[in-house]
């Protein structure tokens, strides 16, 4: 279920193009204006100021941002304001061919979205960028991780909750048998059973296995696979068990240490937001002993915090 932090807005979409048009003029720009309207709206509301910002001065909202902004606080902003599956589709496209080639985040995107969601991102992506998705994973990516990928975005999946007992237990055990039962791995299996099960699905199918070889599938996973095959494969069963604690980790990782990975902080938390960014603040302060805010608050700074923040739901410190 989506949990909203932002809060009902009383301004009208003209009023905040009225308002953005004016942030812009004169000499600088007026930031705190710009990340206060725009922290604060939701996908429907964005995309009605963007459309009134059109109307009113024939140009593009995003390109005026693109000039007005800069770094960390740009690259949020700019992820922040297309619908979701546009938004997904731009990670990975920049991900498959921008400067650094990011495969990492490529899956996290792939593996973490439902079969529906992953084929509206299949057609956005094809009439934004005039390529096919499968094309650009199939140039970049390599072995079982891109057979795995290839899987991920033809097969569809059941969404719903329903769990066929019978078949999760029969999973399991092939698992164990094209795993640690033989010398080798048969990936095959692997790939077949995590591209075309749903998410219930194989949370059952992890169950079983814990149950029946007293080890849990992730350790499995961790001996017979690695690399990226290893990273996707991870990411669909931490996804299907729990989302919320998958992110977090994300999040505490991308922050951990000296500097901070911000490209995944801004990615994580933007992609979220609007649909369990309440679970994975649950989650982390559960795992973390320390608030997800607290923690963002202490490795961001500027305008680029009180961004991150208010999509967190953050009252300003």
């Amino acid at each position: 279920m989506a949990t909203l932090s932002i809060p009902p807005v009383l301004t009208t979409p003209r009023d905040d193009a009225m308002q953005l048009h004016r942030a812009f003029k004169g000499f600088g720009c007026d930031t705190a204006t710009i990340v206060n309207i725009l922290a604060h709206r939701d996908a429907t509301q964005r995309s009605l100021i963007e459309q009134e910002y059109r109307n009113m001065h024939s140009t593009e909202l995003l390109k005026r941002l693109d000039s007005e902004l800069s770094g960390d606080l740009k690259r949020a902003v700019l992820l922040w304001m297309p619908d979701p599956a546009t938004r997904d589709a731009t990670i990975i496209r920049q991900a498959l061919t921008g400067d650094i080639i990011d495969l990492k985040a490529a899956t996290e995107v792939i593996c973490s979205r439902t079969s529906s969601q992953i084929q509206y991102v299949k057609q956005i992506y094809l009439a934004r960028f005039h390529a096919y998705l499968e094309h650009d994973i199939e140039f970049q990516a390599s072995g079982d991780h891109k057979k795995l990928l290839l899987a991920c975005l033809s097969v569809m999946r059941y969404e719903g909750p329903e769990v066929d007992r019978q078949l999760a237990d029969h999973d399991a055990k092939a698992l164990y048998k094209a795993g640690e039962k033989k010398l080798g791995t048969d990936e095959k299996t692997f790939i077949r059973i995590f591209s075309e099960r749903s998410r219930a699905h194989l949370a059952a199918v992890a169950s079983a296995y814990h149950s029946m070889y007293a080890k849990s599938l992730k350790k499995a996973i961790k001996s017979e696979t690695s690399g990226n095959f290893e990273f996707a494969l991870l990411t669909i069963l931490k996804c299907s068990e729990n989302p919320g604690k998958y992110f977090a980790k994300v999040l505490y990782k991308a922050m951990k240490g000296m500097g901070t990975d911000d490209t995944t902080l801004t990615r994580v938390i933007v992609t979220r937001t609007e649909i369990d960014m309440q679970y994975i603040k649950a989650e982390y302060h559960k795992k973390y002993g320390k608030s997800l805010n607290d923690a963002v608050h202490s490795e961001t700074s500027s305008h680029y915090r009180t961004f991150l923040l208010s999509l967190l739901g953050a009252t300003p410190y």
